[in-house]
């Protein structure tokens, strides 16, 4: 599959499957015989958990990790929830302390003159 297909496929850009390619996330495609890459059907539900991953603050990193685990034959399930239960806890700390600074706001709205 064309890259712009697998972009327009998993709502990615062009540029961002490439940088995936080059950072190691994404292993190298095939060629076709005119230099085109040929992207394998898998690539595809890969790009798409690296999407969702990062949009759940997931670090490139730690997304790596996962993938390694996963392309090593390993199930990664234990590893990820560990890594979203960190960030979600990481999450509720900042609600709290963003809660406690728009409570310290609101007072001072009150106190201007």
């Amino acid at each position: 599959m064309r890259i712009s297909t697998l972009a327009t496929a998993t709502g990615l850009t062009t540029k961002t499957i490439r940088y995936y390619e080059q950072s190691g996330l994404l292993p190298a495609p095939p060629r076709t015989a005119g230099g085109y890459r040929d992207y394998p059907p898998e690539a595809q539900p890969r790009l798409t958990f690296i999407r969702d991953a990062q949009a759940a603050g997931l670090t490139l990193a730690e997304i790596r990790g996962v993938l390694a685990l996963r392309d090593s034959g390993q199930a990664p399930c234990p590893h990820t929830a560990a890594l979203i239960e960190a960030h979600l806890r990481h999450i509720e700390e900042r609600i709290t302390a963003l809660t406690r600074t728009q409570a310290a706001l609101r007072q001072l709205t009150t106190q201007a003159p």
